[in-house]
């Protein structure tokens, strides 16, 4: 039976990735803040499901993650759906801050334990995390979020290239979908082209299944990107982006 470990799993994307991989045979360790969500899940998937407390922004997150992979009994598949961004115009230094600790600290911690994990693993390991489009473009309104995305996007590209120069033997998956409606975009901001969360969590384990290095969720997202990406910076930033 593969094992999986979803970190950011008490809602949306999270959960019904969870959800779907149990279907696909999968035993998973769930992790998140609040622990009273990961049991109400656990309850109607007892004998497939592990929790555990976990705050990627805590200096113990490493020590909470490495005792739910030996409580699983090994994992396959890690998976990291944990993350925040709100805009932030006025620059508020707290929010920035707050950010940026779980976007690029939480996630350094969790990313660098799994690649810790499949590095003394004799099998095939699967790194997988949701970023995010916005890591493109650096967008005004959202300027930690943006930076942090961004971050992500070449922290893993690096290990690509570091598990290439040690031979290890490990996928990764960069998952960049577009607005979701779940409790990050939950704001008075009106946000274009809002998908459900089981519809992109469906997307993701296809990408999964077929172990992609990188995937645009949807497509509608991909050819924005595309033609954000055609933009020169000069242009870009003259341009007045935001949600309303």
């Amino acid at each position: 039976m593969k094992k999986a470990i979803i970190v950011g799993a008490s809602s949306g994307i999270g959960q019904e990735v969870s959800k779907l991989l149990i279907q696909e045979g999968y035993k998973v360790g769930i992790a998140a803040r609040r622990l009273p969500f990961l049991e109400e899940f656990k309850e109607k998937y007892p004998d497939k499901v592990v929790t555990k407390q976990l705050d990627v922004t805590s200096e113990n997150a490493v020590e909470t993650l490495s005792a739910l992979i030996d409580e699983l009994g090994g994992m396959d598949l890690f998976f990291l759906a944990s993350g925040i961004g709100k805009q932030n115009p006025d620059l508020n230094l707290d929010l920035e801050l707050q950010v940026l600790n779980t976007n690029v600290l939480g996630f350094t911690r969790m990313v660098s334990t799994a690649f810790n994990y499949f590095k003394t693993s004799d099998k095939l390991g699967h790194i997988a995390v949701i970023s995010s489009i916005a890591g493109t473009k650096g967008l005004g309104v959202a300027t930690s979020y943006s930076a942090s995305k961004r971050f992500q996007n070449t922290y893993i590209q690096s290990l690509v290239q570091l598990a290439r120069i040690e031979n290890l033997n490990i996928k990764f998956t960069d998952i960049k979908p577009g607005f979701v409606d779940t409790d990050l975009l939950n704001d008075q901001h009106h946000y274009p082209l809002k998908m459900k969360s089981d519809y992109v969590a469906k997307k993701i384990v296809k990408a999964l299944r077929k172990q992609k290095r990188s995937t645009i969720i949807d497509w509608r997202f991909a050819v924005l990107v595309f033609f954000w990406k055609l933009i020169p910076n000069w242009i870009w930033e003259r341009m007045k982006i935001k949600a309303k």
